[in-house]
């Protein structure tokens, strides 16, 4: 199955749209694993106002402090020297450090500060030993070093053994560690309506069009097309355009040509009913004459006969019908039998023709519809060749076609009614005195084009008409 422009359309708008879902859903995630890593670096930083690791390091001091007094904690400070864990500064009431560490008075007076707002500021702490132990001001002062590097971020998340879990130190705050589940859902969701609307709207638009079309066609306004409308798309739909316009052009030339048709038969109906109507009143005022006034309606009357035959012919071609007998005939031979019909025809009137044949083209065609395209062919020809003058007659088979020429020397017709001529009624602005309707021509192009073929006509040189017929040989019997 060969897949069309729309299928690629189709395809490369689904693909871009996962992509944009898909591209929505990185970002979201993305941010919030962002955020996650900012987190992750507020809680390393132990110097954070109220941050878990500084407000840890000075609960644990503060309760070795009171229960196992300054010794204790002086122990433990120096141990601790060996684990990750933060700078913690332990000043008494002179304000001499407990291991002797240096401190600057204003690192002193913001940490008492800071101990004064109470749980507000938990990483600094004033403590009152009983029974004489004295005040002791516990803090992480600002900007302090670290004694070991800090834990890694994965770590802290699953906690290491003597540690306290995160969400048990104090300061934690709880925090989706996951994007909502709905979040990649949500997105796709925008993502396939937005492309949804976007394609519904690509569709609909030339659909719409096509609509108003066919409803344009249907009140009989023909000369509509939807190519204009279309601009610049390059799909299915657009050849379906294409094909609607190629539609209503032929509608519109088969509807026009019907009107000129009928057009033409009243004004053809015409002249010879006022002639029967002329012949029955010239017999009724004179009774002598009723012999040759019979005479002429008969003439009439086969006139008619022959007029409404032909436009039934026309009538049936140009509906479809295939209600003639299809035969195995060769063309060439029947060619030259209605060449020798027509050359005494010919002799007759002063004038020859003359006939070539060559090949074999025996085809299963419908008989007598090409055997009168044929003869109108043939003998409209020796019609309107000139007095003492020939027709040349010529059938054979070239590049796998039965061609069949036929060459006059009459006046001609003008170069812009070459292809009137096989229009039904035309007759050539020539003088001729030749008679007829003006349908064998016409029946000549349905016939030969019933069968797949083509008849031109042109010009030539010195004066007179070629008419040429050309049928495939891919209509030849089984």
């Amino acid at each position: 199955m060969k897949l069309g422009r729309l299928f690629w359309k189709f395809f490369f708008a689904f693909w871009l749209a996962l992509l944009l879902a898909g591209a929505g859903v990185g970002t979201a995630v993305w941010l919030h694993h962002q955020s996650e890593i900012e987190r992750l670096a507020r809680e390393r930083d132990p110097f954070v106002a109220g941050g878990p690791r500084a407000t840890t390091a000075v609960a644990v001091a503060e309760s070795v402090l009171r229960h196992g007094g300054p010794a204790a904690l002086q122990a433990m400070l120096a141990d601790l020297s060996r684990e990750r864990w933060p700078q913690l500064l332990v000043v008494d009431a002179r304000g001499d450090e407990l291991l002797g560490r240096p401190t600057t008075p204003e690192s002193v007076a913001a940490a008492r500060q800071q101990a004064s707002l109470g749980e507000a500021h938990r990483a600094a702490r004033v403590i009152e030993l009983p029974a004489g132990g004295g005040s002791w001001l516990l803090f992480v002062p600002a900007g302090g070093p670290e004694l070991r590097p800090p834990i890694p971020p994965l770590a802290r998340l699953a906690g290491r053994p003597g540690e306290l879990p995160r969400e048990f130190r104090p300061g934690f705050e709880r925090r989706p560690a996951e994007p909502s589940p709905w979040l990649p859902v949500g997105i796709g969701l925008l993502a396939s309506i937005a492309f949804s609307a976007l394609l519904a709207w690509y569709l609909s638009k030339p659909i719409r069009n096509l609509r108003w079309a066919l409803g344009a066609v249907a009140e009989g306004r023909l000369e509509t097309r939807v190519k204009p409308l279309m601009g610049a798309r390059r799909d299915e739909i657009a050849d379906l355009g294409q094909d609607f316009d190629r539609m209503a052009q032929q509608l519109q030339a088969l509807i026009g040509a019907q009107r000129r048709l009928l057009h033409d038969v009243s004004h053809e109906l015409r002249s010879p009913l006022a002639r029967l109507q002329a012949a029955i009143g010239l017999a009724r005022q004179d009774p002598a004459k009723l012999e040759a006034t019979l005479d002429r309606i008969e003439r009439e009357a086969v006139r008619l006969d022959e007029m409404v035959g032909q436009l039934l012919t026309i009538a049936r071609l140009d509906a479809g019908s295939r209600d003639s007998r299809e035969d195995v005939l060769e063309l060439v031979d029947l060619a030259a039998a209605i060449a020798d019909d027509a050359r005494f025809e010919a002799q007759t009137k002063g004038r020859e023709l003359r006939f070539s044949g060559q090949g074999e083209a025996e085809l299963r065609v419908r008989g007598e519809l090409i055997q009168r395209a044929f003869e109108n062919v043939i003998r409209n020809a020796v019609k309107y060749t000139g007095e003492g003058s020939s027709v040349n007659v010529e059938a054979r088979v070239e590049q796998g076609q039965f061609v069949l020429r036929v060459a006059d020397r009459g006046p001609g017709v003008p170069e812009g009614d070459l292809e009137a001529i096989f229009e039904p009624f035309y007759r050539a602005q020539n003088g001729s005195s030749a008679g007829g309707f003006g349908l064998g021509l016409a029946i000549a192009r349905r016939a030969v084009s019933a069968h797949g073929g083509e008849i031109r006509a042109s010009n030539r040189e010195g004066g007179g008409l070629l008419v040429e017929i050309t049928l495939p040989l891919d209509l030849r019997k089984d």
